[in-house]
């Protein structure tokens, strides 16, 4: 009897524990299932990486909190054109919600893989001209989202800005990149308005970059790069190029002049993915649908100059940019 009194308290706390689970099991049994907000992402990269932060950001300040009101399935293709297939399938199979696919690769294979599930685009340059939506305006099926068109007039004239001297212009950018490449076509309109030289410089993958760049930046006094993934996952490698000759490198986004660009009057990667996962949420919530709502653009970019870069190219920042850019931008040093 005494060895019974002694392990009563175990057999007590046992039993409780037991009880607990049991509870626990049974209110699982009752929740309902959360609604799946698939999110898509080609490879990582700061950039990309920063839109996927805004897009949980904008679903949360809408209310859609993971794990509580809804189950966010976020899934990276790692740069694997067969994996963007096989995880978009995965969220027609599961029946997700609502899809978010982070620019144009992870968006086309989406689009690719339904015609009914909600496909809210993020970052994606010009839907229209991707086949992604009928107009930009009305796209008319069951696709929407934000566009990350670039201000291609503000960043030329930054370029002249910084280079007043500036007469030939290299734009290095991937031929299979949609967004790149019709920011291609409008920047050289640009530049062949303002009596600019514009030299072309197209790679099919990554692993031309090196040799590409090796070529173009010794005919150039500087290069644009547009919104491309394919030559962001790769900045270090187009610097170290470009660096030998001291030709400086003006990205179209703010984490690629981090990345040792000189300088860019771009859109923030994170807003981007704040307005993407407002769209979403109203989708969700049955406030809009997707072939009703316009494709969303951003107009304020941010000035971010590399000081540290501009030393190294021995290139002389106006002093007015720099205080514009320590007020309102950003300042890399």
């Amino acid at each position: 009897m005494s060895k019974l009194k002694r392990f009563l308290p175990l057999i007590l706390i046992f039993g409780s524990l037991l009880t607990l689970l049991g509870i626990k099991k049974i209110k699982e049994a009752h929740q309902p299932d959360l609604p799946t907000v698939g999110i898509l992402q080609p490879l990582s990269h700061p950039a990309l990486d920063e839109i996927h932060r805004g897009i949980v950001a904008g679903l949360a300040s809408a209310g859609y909190h993971n794990h509580q009101n809804i189950k966010i399935d976020f899934q990276n293709a790692q740069n694997d054109q067969s994996n963007l297939r096989l995880m978009s399938n995965r969220f027609v199979t599961e029946k997700a919600k609502i899809t978010i696919g982070i620019a144009t690769p992870a968006a086309q294979s989406l689009a690719n893989a339904t015609k009914q599930l909600p496909i809210i685009l993020g970052a994606i340059t010009d839907p229209a001209s991707a086949n992604l939506v009928k107009n930009n305006q009305h796209p008319g099926a069951n696709i929407t989202g934000v566009s990350d068109q670039a201000p291609i007039q503000k960043q030329l004239d930054l370029m002249q800005a910084i280079m007043p001297q500036l007469k030939t212009v290299g734009i290095l950018y991937s031929s299979s990149d949609n967004s790149a490449t019709s920011q291609m076509h409008l920047f050289k309109q640009l530049a062949e308005q303002k009596g600019l030289q514009v030299v072309e410089a197209c790679l099919s993958s990554v692993n031309d970059l090196e040799q590409v760049s090796q070529n173009l930046a010794p005919k150039v006094d500087a290069i644009y790069v547009p919104t491309d993934n394919t030559i962001a996952s790769a900045m270090g490698t187009l610097v170290h190029v470009t660096d030998k000759t001291k030709t400086p490198v003006f990205p179209s986004a703010e984490t690629m002049v981090k990345d040792g660009g000189l300088a860019t009057v771009g859109l923030s990667q994170y807003d981007l993915g704040v307005e993407t996962g407002k769209m979403a949420a109203a989708v969700l919530s049955g406030r809009s649908k997707p072939a009703s709502t316009p494709i969303r653009y951003l107009r304020k970019g941010h000035l971010v100059l590399n000081l540290k870069k501009a030393k190294d190219l021995h290139i002389t920042i106006p002093q007015n940019l720099v205080k514009t850019a320590k007020e309102k931008g950003a300042i890399i040093k």
